[in-house]
């Protein structure tokens, strides 16, 4: 009788949940668009520099030299060169942009929230919940931007805390837009028509079944509205009713530069540097986003 022989059976693979793989095509899908990855790590080095800008700026920000105003870039200690009041260049910048990246980290998070909300609501309840909110919006949206953070600023004392408040309440009419469009398809679909079947109340369909599901949209758009934050807050320090002085934002450096374009034009050249870079980036990873949480090119 012939010696049994061991036969390997295959490996069995490590079961994974569906959310694992989900995420895993996303980051996958992510991390094939250049620019996207190119704009996060921009992002990385901004993020980075204005927290260890205690660290890596070689003065305090409101040191003032009057002895070494409208020093060029690479002069001596000063690689950025200095102010009209003798102030460097390199270390006001880095601590603005940590203003700056709050103002738009913060006012996105107002966006989404206010948006998002109303933008469920709309959806889930139609009839004249939609009609009564879409028309709120519209009227919103009827209104110039610009305008509406001038005529709000106005009115306010600036602050950080202030300025993200009138920037996040300009903006959250494209959000709640997105969100009602995506939730207005999802409500109708059988794991909702399930959970309204088993009683389950309209706050719990909403968070547990509603928002999970259309969570895609919401992060692309609130991608893309850090960088409409920023530039939103460049606009108003500019025009003076913003940050005021002497704390800096990418605006306020802008703003202070105004009057020296021809005589020391690198005071307006790296604030608006590194506002368009931000910009940028964060637009290139909200295209990079929408083309990874994009249903049709998912698997399975």
């Amino acid at each position: 009788m012939a010696a049994s022989q061991a036969v390997a059976l295959p490996a069995i693979p490590e079961r994974r949940s569906r959310s694992e793989s989900i995420v895993g095509q996303i980051w996958r899908r992510f991390r094939q668009h250049r620019l996207a990855m190119a704009g996060l790590a921009v992002i990385c080095f901004l993020f980075l520099a204005a927290v260890f800008a205690p660290v890596i700026a070689p003065y305090d920000p409101e040191q003032v030299n009057p002895i070494a105003r409208h020093q060029p870039p690479l002069s001596a200690g000063h690689p950025l060169g200095t102010d009209e009041i003798g102030r460097d260049v390199l270390s006001r910048l880095l601590y603005a942009g940590r203003v700056s990246l709050v103002v738009g980290f913060a006012a996105m998070a107002v966006t989404v929230i206010v948006g998002s909300v109303v933008g469920l609501i709309s959806a889930y309840y139609g009839g004249k919940v939609d009609a009564v909110l879409m028309r709120l919006t519209d009227v919103f949206l009827s209104f110039p931007t610009i305008y509406l953070l001038l005529v709000l600023a106005a009115f306010v004392q600036p602050s950080v805390l202030s300025i993200t408040l009138i920037v996040g309440a300009t903006a959250w009419m494209e959000v709640a837009r997105i969100v009602r469009a995506q939730f207005l398809a999802l409500k109708e679909q059988d794991f909702v028509l399930a959970a309204r079947a088993l009683g389950a109340t309209a706050p719990r369909i909403m968070g547990r079944e509603l928002l999970p599901n259309g969570i895609g949209p919401i992060i692309v758009a609130a991608t893309l509205q850090v960088a409409n934050a920023i530039l939103a807050e460049s606009y108003i320090s500019f025009l003076g009713y913003g940050i005021q002085p002497p704390q800096a934002s990418w605006g306020i450096m802008l703003n202070n530069a105004q009057d020296f374009f021809t005589r020391a034009p690198w005071l307006a050249v790296f604030p608006g540097v590194a506002i368009t870079l931000a910009v940028l980036a964060f637009n290139f990873i909200g295209d990079g986003l929408r083309d990874a949480f994009d249903p049709r090119q998912r698997v399975g």
